[in-house]
C-alpha cells in the first residue's frame, strides 16, 4: 500500500508544482509579451479552452486506457508544454507559439486531473477513510513550493524560459517514477459503446450535474486567485512582482493547511456542512481582498479565501466517485462543468477589469460562490443507481 500511496502523492504534488510555476510568474509572462489585463485573459483562454476540450473526453479515455496510461500521457504533455510556453514568450517573443503551448498544457493537465482523481478515489476506497483532501493537500504543497520558487525567480529576475524548463524537468521525473507503482483500477468497463453509454447517463443524472455547478462556482473562486491575485496585488495595491508571487503563496499555503487537516473535519461534519463552511469563508475572504483598506488586510483576506476554496474540489470528487464503476464518467462530467469556470473566467474577468478595475472585477466571483453554498446538498450521499 505504501509505494502506491507515495506514487499518487507524487503525482498530486507535481500537478500543483506545474500550475503554480505558471501563475506565480504571470506578471513576468505579461511583461515579456507586453499584454494588457484583457489580453492576458484571452491568452489564458487558450489554456482553459484546451482543458475544457480535454476534460470532456478524459472520462472516456480513462475507461478505455485506464487511469495510469491516461495520467502518464496527460502529465507528460503538460510538462513539456510548460517549457515551450517559456520559450515562446521569452526566446521567440511569439504570442501564437505561447498561446498554442498553453492550449496543449491545458489539455494535458485536464486529462491528468481526471485520471489522478479516479486513481485517488480508488485509493480512498481501498483504505476506507477520507484521504482525498490529503491528496489534494499535496497538490497544494506543490503549489506552495512552486509559488516560493516563482517568488525567488522573480526576485532574482530569472528568465521564465529557464524557470519553466527546470520545473518541466522536475515534473517529468516525478511522473515517471511515481506511476511505476500504480495499481490497476476498475474504471475500464470494456467496449467503447458501453463507455459512451455510461458517460451519456452521467450527463442525465441531476445530482452529478448539480455537483458540477457547485464546483463551477468554487472553481471560479480558486481559478480567479490563481490567475489574478499576483496581478491584483501588483496593480491594485501597488505591490512589486515578487510580493505578488508571495501573495499567491499565502493563498495556496492556506489551501494546503485546510486540505491536510480536512479529512478529520470531513468525517466529523460531513460533506454538506464542509461545503457550506467553505463557501462562507471564500466569500468573506474574497470581499475583504477586494474592499480591504491595505496590503496587510489583502494578505489576511487571502488566508480566508484559500481556506475556503480548499475542500470543495476534493469533496466533490469523492461524491462523484461513490460508485467505482461510474467514477470515471461522473468525475469527467463534474470536471467538465467545473472547467467552465476556467474557460470563461479568465477572459471575462480580464475584460471586466479593463472597465471597472481588477479588484472590482473579482467581486463578481462572489455571486457564484453564493450559488455553490445553495447547492451544497448535492455533495451528500448518492442514491443507488439502477443497473442498465
Amino acid at each position: 500500500m505504501l509505494p502506491w500511496r507515495n506514487g499518487v502523492i507524487a503525482l498530486y504534488f507535481a500537478s500543483g508544482l506545474i500550475l503554480s510555476a505558471l501563475v506565480s510568474r504571470l506578471p513576468s509572462l505579461r511583461d515579456a509579451l507586453g499584454l494588457t489585463h484583457g489580453e492576458i485573459g484571452l491568452l489564458l483562454l487558450c489554456m482553459t479552452a484546451g482543458s475544457f476540450v480535454s476534460v470532456s473526453v478524459s472520462g472516456f479515455l480513462v475507461m478505455r486506457l485506464g487511469s495510469k496510461r491516461t495520467l502518464v500521457g496527460g502529465s507528460s504533455l503538460a510538462a513539456i508544454s510548460l517549457a515551450v510556453v517559456g520559450l515562446g514568450a521569452v526566446g521567440l517573443h511569439s504570442l501564437p507559439v505561447t498561446g498554442a503551448a498553453l492550449a496543449f498544457q491545458g489539455a494535458g493537465a485536464a486529462a491528468w486531473n481526471v485520471a489522478s482523481n479516479v486513481q485517488g478515489a480508488a485509493m480512498e476506497r481501498a483504505l476506507g477513510v477520507s484521504i482525498m483532501p490529503v491528496l489534494h493537500g499535496f497538490f497544494s504543497v506543490g503549489t506552495v513550493v512552486g509559488a516560493a520558487a516563482g517568488a525567488l525567480g522573480a526576485a532574482l529576475h530569472l528568465s521564465i524560459a529557464w524557470h519553466f524548463a527546470l520545473v518541466s524537468a522536475v515534473v517529468l521525473v516525478l511522473i515517471h517514477t511515481g506511476t511505476r507503482v500504480f495499481r490497476s483500477d476498475t474504471s475500464s468497463t470494456g467496449s467503447g459503446s458501453s463507455n459512451k453509454a455510461l458517460l451519456a447517463q452521467a450527463w442525465r443524472e441531476p445530482r452529478t450535474v448539480l455537483l458540477g455547478v457547485l464546483v463551477l462556482g468554487m472553481a471560479l473562486a480558486e481559478g480567479a486567485a490563481g490567475d489574478w491575485v499576483a496581478l491584483a496585488l501588483a496593480d491594485g495595491y501597488g505591490a512589486i512582482n515578487s510580493l505578488g508571487a508571495i501573495g499567491y503563496g499565502v493563498f495556496v499555503t492556506a489551501m494546503t493547511v485546510a486540505r491536510l487537516g480536512g479529512g478529520r473535519i470531513l468525517e466529523r461534519c460531513g460533506r454538506v456542512t464542509v461545503i457550506r463552511l467553505s463557501a462562507a469563508s471564500t466569500l468573506m475572504g474574497l470581499l475583504l481582498f477586494v474592499y480591504g483598506p491595505s496590503l496587510i488586510t489583502a494578505f489576511a483576506a487571502l488566508v480566508f479565501w484559500g481556506l475556503g476554496v480548499a475542500m470543495c474540489f476534493p469533496v466533490a470528487m469523492t461524491a462523484a466517485s461513490d460508485d467505482p464503476m461510474r467514477a470515471a464518467a461522473r468525475v469527467s462530467v463534474v470536471s467538465t462543468i467545473g472547467y467552465g469556470a476556467f474557460l470563461g473566467g479568465p477572459p471575462l474577468l480580464g475584460l471586466l477589469a479593463d472597465v471597472v478595475g481588477l479588484l472590482n472585477a473579482l467581486a463578481f466571483v462572489g455571486i457564484l460562490v453564493v450559488l455553490s453554498f445553495v447547492l451544497s446538498p448535492a455533495a451528500g450521499p448518492a442514491k443507488s443507481t439502477p443497473k442498465n
